[in-house]
């Protein structure tokens, strides 16, 4: 098990290093970092990739040359847009966070990939400072720097940051459809939220450019603890006219701007015409945005961006160099014909086999093609609604993880890059590769640490020997004890209510006091979903031998993720989609709490309190204390596989094809697209020219030449990611 993931990685590495020997300046790989891809709060939706054919080749044989616009990028992926381009509170898919990635800018703080920890963005926080209060609690002082502009000219301050945490929260959005934000972590919300007091204690507003954030001390200790500093700013004039942020001295709220009017302008029905509105509403046509790029227009689930003139830089002082970028999906089966052709600049989060296997096989013919591969930080899985019969019968739940060939269904999907999923986690989560060996999550001590730091980093890897992924149920494929569990649960009939005969008879049934019952279920998948044909291959088949019956159906993709988040009235007992993780990965907030105060995974309608203090208790580390996260996260897997609000089906690599003409496109080293593409450009691609040395041509980069004159010891590179 633990070796799992590094054999993926050799194998790909290996097969990619030969594609860039053929096509001797092809980009190999580099590691991926010990840290997540996704940034959301919620996990991010996808539809599940799988086969499609391969483009027909030339049937003249010949290469036709390709010109690339080198003002304009063209992307693809092959989950839809559904237009959710303000926030996650209305889905999740990765297309919508990678637009709401190009134009929302300026978060307080962003992932640090080297640290593997969240930083202060130092483009937007001019300093902070942390102070614990008597009571316990703690508070962030914020200050901001006063060149931060929206894309019209119009100043952040520190009240749009407050604009936008109330508006997460706000009842009136809940109204709207939205799901919003609970953020029990932020002192004084309980209170506000329940209505006790017109203000949210918690925040500060001092000044323009200076805010407080305190922190419950209930929340305290937490992993990641600047990712509760989380935030992008809104424009307040835009979603809610009429209204302005206030700090009396006691705390924000949200009031009328016109003092003399006494009717709250702050309203549902505001805000249904603001954010809703299908011509112009925030959710799809947001136009006062702070990020790299503006959106230009979004049509036929294409969407156009131009570069934002009025964006300050990322955290690295880059900004936008490639003037338009267009973005758009395309079914797997067009992906390869689209790389080839040079209608799609580049492609992104590739995980069908064939059109890996196609596109790296380009490459490795064309010198200008190259790729990037990276561990995905989330998987495929089928989602149970747990909260209705039959599947409320966890023996039901345990018996179709058995019988699911999920091996079969990985390689029909994915071949060689991907596996089964070992549990409900990414292969790319700093958890998992932490624990399979892949990374060491100690940094090392110096060369010249003392005896007490050496000592310490050893005590820590002997923790993390302690720790194994064995006690992680793996459900390997065994239809008898699957059977076995049907028959404990009753399902043990045929349709005369006789003894189920396997072979003999078809359909399963249960006596109840309606009468016999079939075991007849319902899975919905997106259309589109290549993958979806292993599940109405595979998946149907292995059921069906075993007696339940499985009805499987295409809907549309902003419908499959409205019932998956039950933000709609669910038609199905199961759905089949994809996730990827948060990097600031707290599954205590996929919980909601009842009325009687038990706690509920509310995608699958799972009622666990036991698996929610896990997921309590393991945001409760200490930032510092990986290998305790680790171990509370092992306890938290045990119990999600046990009780199995979801099936994990698999995990794999994602492959990124482009033309060397997009320059410095260094994907691993991101959380996305979006993000890596700021410092990117599109140019002419010059092939390097080998030179002789000693009778043998070598590349520029292999070459040592000595130096005219001795200059004593030179210092060692910096070692460089391939």
């Amino acid at each position: 098990m633990k070796k799992l993931l590094a054999m993926l990685l050799i194998f790909i590495l290996a097969f990619t290093t030969l594609a860039a020997a053929w096509a001797e300046n092809a980009e190999t790989p580099a590691e991926e970092p010990a840290a997540e891809q996704a940034a959301a709060e919620e996990p991010v939706e996808e539809i599940p990739e799988g086969d499609g054919p391969p483009a027909e080749e030339d049937p003249a044989g010949e290469t036709p040359e390709i010109t690339y616009d080198y003002d304009e990028l063209i992307v693809a992926e092959t989950t839809p847009l559904t237009g959710n381009f303000f926030t996650n509170m209305w889905g999740n898919g990765t297309s919508d966070i990678d637009v709401r990635a190009m134009i929302h800018g300026y978060n307080l703080v962003e992932w640090n990939t080297e640290e593997g920890a969240f930083v202060p963005d130092p483009s937007v926080v001019s300093g902070i400072t942390v102070r614990e209060e008597n009571n316990g609690n703690m508070t962030f002082i914020i200050a901001l720097y006063d060149d931060l502009m929206y894309n019209d000219g119009t100043p952040v301050t520190a009240w749009d940051y407050v604009f936008s945490m109330l508006l997460g929260m706000a009842p009136e959005m809940e109204e709207i459809g939205a799901a919003v934000k609970r953020p029990e972590y932020l002192a004084g919300y309980e209170d506000y939220i329940s209505g006790k007091v017109p203000y949210l204690s918690g925040i500060r507003v001092v000044n323009d450019h200076l805010l407080n954030i305190t922190i419950d001390k209930g929340y305290l200790p937490f992993f990641y603890e600047l990712g509760l500093l989380d935030c992008v700013p809104y424009p307040i004039s835009v979603i809610a006219p009429g209204v302005k942020a206030a700090d009396d001295g006691n705390g924000i709220y949200l009031a009328n701007a016109d003092d003399g009017n006494d009717a709250p302008v702050f309203t549902a029905e505001l805000l249904r015409k603001t954010i809703l509105d299908e011509d112009s509403g925030y959710r799809t046509h947001p136009s006062l945005t702070s990020g790299p790029y503006t959106l230009a227009s979004f049509e036929n689930g294409e969407a156009t961006f131009e570069i934002n003139p009025l964006y300050k830089g990322d955290s690295k002082g880059q900004r936008p160099m490639i003037r338009k970028v267009i973005f758009r999906c395309i079914p797997t089966d067009e992906m390869q014909e689209a790389f080839q052709s040079g209608s799609v600049t580049l492609l992104n989060k590739v995980s069908d086999k064939e059109t890996i296997s196609g596109c790296l096989a380009l490459a490795s013919e064309q010198e200008i093609l190259s790729s990037a591969n990276y561990p995905r930080t989330g998987l495929g899985f089928i989602s149970f609604c747990t909260d209705k019969a039959p599947l409320d019968d966890l023996k039901v739940r345990k018996a179709i993880a058995y019988i699911t060939d999920r091996d079969a269904i990985t390689e029909e999907t994915l071949d060689s890059y991907g596996l089964r999923a070992p549990g409900y986690f990414g292969i790319g989560q700093w958890m998992y590769l932490a624990l399979n060996g892949t990374v060491n999550p100690e940094k090392e001590p110096e060369a010249g640490a003392d005896a007490k730091t050496k000592a310490a980093y050893e005590s820590n890897l002997k923790k993390w020997e302690e720790l194994s992924l064995d006690g992680i149920e793996p459900y390997e494929t065994d239809a008898g004890k699957g059977a076995l569990l049907l028959d404990e649960a009753g399902w043990n009939l045929n349709e005369n209510g006789e003894a189920f005969t396997p072979g003999q008879d078809t359909l399963r049934y249960k006596q109840t006091e309606e009468g016999l019952k079939p075991l007849q279920l319902t899975l919905a998948y997106a259309e589109g979903s290549a993958a979806a044909e292993s599940i109405e291959g595979t998946l149907v088949k292995n059921l069906a031998d075993a007696g339940i019956g499985l009805t499987v159906e295409a809907i549309a993709a902003d419908d499959l993720f409205d019932q998956y988040n039950r933000l709609s009235e669910g038609r199905y007992d199961m759905f089949f989609l994809a996730t990827n993780f948060d990097v600031l990965y707290d599954p205590s907030l996929s919980f909601i709490e009842t009325e009687d105060g038990h706690h509920v995974w509310k995608t699958s309608g799972l009622e666990d309190d036991e698996l929610w203090e896990l997921a309590v208790d393991m945001r409760r580390t200490e930032p510092n204390d990986k290998a305790g996260y680790c171990a509370k996260w092992l306890k938290f897997q045990e119990r999600i596989m046990d009780q199995l609000p979801a099936l994990p089906v698999y995990s794999n690599v994602y492959f990124d094809f482009y033309p060397l003409v997009l320059h410095e496109y260094y994907i691993a080293d991101n959380i996305s697209w979006p993000q890596t593409i700021v410092g990117s450009y599109l140019g002419d691609y010059v092939p390097e020219t080998a030179i002789t040395v000693d009778g043998e041509e070598i590349l520029p980069e292999e070459t040592e030449l000595p130096a005219e004159e001795p200059a004593g010891e030179a210092e060692p590179e910096e070692e460089k990611a391939p």
